[in-house]
């Protein structure tokens, strides 16, 4: 070890080493680990080569752990870290506003069959499936073919809509064509 640094920097090292690591599958990486250590230790920026080493020797020797005595090591010194990952985890989706108001929480998503769905799309079929799931209410696939003029739909891009709002894990209550 090296005996250059005061033993605070050692201490900081292993322990983002093992969040690291426990946040990876038992799998510590040193780039991150060193970032960490900067942010808390910000006096040791200028000596990063030198600081360098000493986070890979930290690093290899968590990687050597098992998961179980990466876990156990960081539960024991810094249970406090585990805590924050724990609140983390709890992640949701906020509340409607005056949801109490109606008798059923009813979303939809209305693509227009011209084409298929673009990464966008994603994000709306998503949250308007998650938000009827969690209100036990109705999500919607309504189909808004409205001006075919100037939109012409595509017969088979239904199809193409269905199969991607399945793919990423959405199943509709109701459909219609506009």
């Amino acid at each position: 070890m090296n005996k250059t640094f005061p033993p605070e920097v050692a201490t900081a090292i292993r322990k983002h080493a093992l969040l690291n690591a426990y946040r990876h599958r038992g799998e510590a990486k040193v780039s991150p680990v060193l970032s960490k250590v900067l942010f808390e230790l910000p006096a040791f920026k200028s000596r990063v080569k030198e600081l360098l080493p000493l986070v890979k020797e930290i690093v290899e020797e968590v990687n050597s752990l098992s998961m179980e005595e990466q876990y156990n090591i960081l539960s024991s010194n810094w249970p406090e870290l585990l805590e924050v990952e724990r609140k983390q985890e709890v992640k949701g989706l906020p509340p409607l506003p005056n949801v109490d108001k109606f008798e059923m929480v009813r979303t939809r998503f209305a693509p227009n069959p011209d084409a298929p769905l673009h990464l966008g799309s994603a994000r709306p079929i998503i949250l308007c499936y998650e938000y009827a799931k969690m209100y036990n209410g109705h999500f919607i696939l309504r189909f808004e073919d409205t001006d075919p003029k100037t939109k012409r739909p595509l017969p088979y891009v239904y199809d193409w809509i269905r199969e991607d709002i399945l793919w990423l894990g959405a199943k509709w209550d109701e459909e219609y064509i506009q």
